[in-house]
């Protein structure tokens, strides 16, 4: 597999996981409900956190489509904003499902370093 496969794959695995866990919580999903409450995220905060995500996901796509620089804010928003999902998980200690975070956060560090690399 070669470089620039690797790369295509990693981002476009990373916008398309981003937007299908948007899509989640704009619907918002059942188990997005539970997990919210959990870790002390109101529901009325959903909206804006999957439109986060959303806009994340797109950018990573314009960015693929040839405007790079709007790739590299993206995958830095998402960094960020899952840096921010892992750290709710550890301050409420909901530590069973912190792998999904954590996931997320691993493919847009991974999709970070690649588009500034």
């Amino acid at each position: 597999m070669s470089v620039s496969t690797v790369y295509l794959a990693v981002i476009t695995l990373t916008a398309v996981v981003t937007i299908a866990i948007a899509v989640a919580d704009l619907i918002p999903a059942q188990f997005v409900l539970a997990n919210s409450a959990q870790v002390g995220v109101p529901r009325s905060w959903l909206p804006l956190l999957g439109g986060l995500k959303l806009a994340g996901g797109a950018g990573l796509i314009i960015g693929l489509a040839g405007v790079p620089v709007i790739g590299v804010v993206a995958a830095a928003g998402l960094v960020a904003f899952f840096v921010g999902a892992v750290v709710t998980h550890l301050r409420a200690k909901v530590l069973y499902n912190i792998g999904f975070p954590a996931a997320y956060l691993a493919l847009a560090t991974a999709s970070l370093v690649m588009l500034l690399t």
